[in-house]
């Protein structure tokens, strides 16, 4: 297919493999505030020409007064995947002062947008983590807001509260939300998107409703534990994580049956 409107998904091109194994040393990609919206994950408005979607519809001989919206070309992963957390009014505390999909990649300690630093972070088999505040993902339901944020490489995403059905949505792409416990917040363990996390023991952890604990190593080596809520509710929300999301759910009942 050469269309840039539509494009074969990339959800079945690995093997089926099972959410078993463990969250080591991930980076965090993009920390944000509160009352983060599906539209700030995964925009769906005009696509910039000096964004990284942008720039690869140039690169496809695609003219800036073609480029259309992200809306409109959801069928494109490609597009999506450089689109989430691409919003022009999107505030990542990792770089402050600052507002668009810009992050730090720690690897080269240089600043870079969120897709191009998620495809160094991936090239290094580093895994990925959100940090955010309260409601996240609220308003309308997007389901590249959650798709997206898989395919950039994020396992697990860490906030204070979310909004019900974006929370569905994460499992369902294979992702872990979990909320921190008795009110507290990023800013109580100093947390500036500098650390490495590690989330062990998953496979025989893991339960609905259960508490986990983050292990967190700061750039000066100290180490710290944060007591989290897994907020996989349900037995089926559970079967849909442990199967690597939804979607590997139903194949491998398929095949199974």
């Amino acid at each position: 297919i050469t269309s840039t409107y539509i494009k074969p998904p990339p959800f079945f091109k690995s093997e089926i493999s099972k959410n078993d194994t463990d969250i080591i040393e991930a980076r965090t990609l993009i920390m944000l505030g509160d009352s983060i919206t599906t539209d700030h994950i995964s925009p769906a408005g005009v696509i910039k020409y000096d964004s990284p979607a942008g720039k690869y519809l140039l690169k496809r001989q695609i003219s800036q007064k073609e480029f259309n919206s992200y809306g409109s070309r959801r069928g494109n992963h490609e597009i999506m995947m450089r689109g989430t957390f691409a919003n022009i009014r999107i505030r990542n505390e990792i770089v402050p002062n600052t507002e668009g999909g810009i992050t730090k990649c720690f690897m080269t300690n240089k600043e870079a947008s969120i897709f191009d630093a998620a495809m160094e972070y991936t090239n290094q088999n580093i895994p990925l983590i959100v940090i955010a505040g309260k409601e996240y993902g609220t308003g309308s339901s997007r389901d590249w807001a959650a798709k997206g944020t898989y395919l950039l490489g994020v396992k697990l995403v860490l906030a204070e509260s979310f909004e019900r059905i974006h929370r569905s949505n994460l499992i369902g792409m294979g992702v872990l939300p979990v909320e921190f416990k008795n009110e507290e917040s990023a800013e109580k363990f100093n947390l500036k998107g500098k650390e490495k996390f590690s989330l062990r023991n998953i496979e025989n952890a893991l339960s609905p409703g259960c508490e986990l604990e983050l292990d967190v190593e700061y750039p000066d080596k100290s180490f710290s534990k944060i007591n989290v809520l897994c907020r996989i509710d349900t037995k089926s929300e559970l079967e849909y994580y442990r199967n690597g999301g939804i979607l590997h759910y139903v194949l491998r009942n398929l095949i199974n049956n």
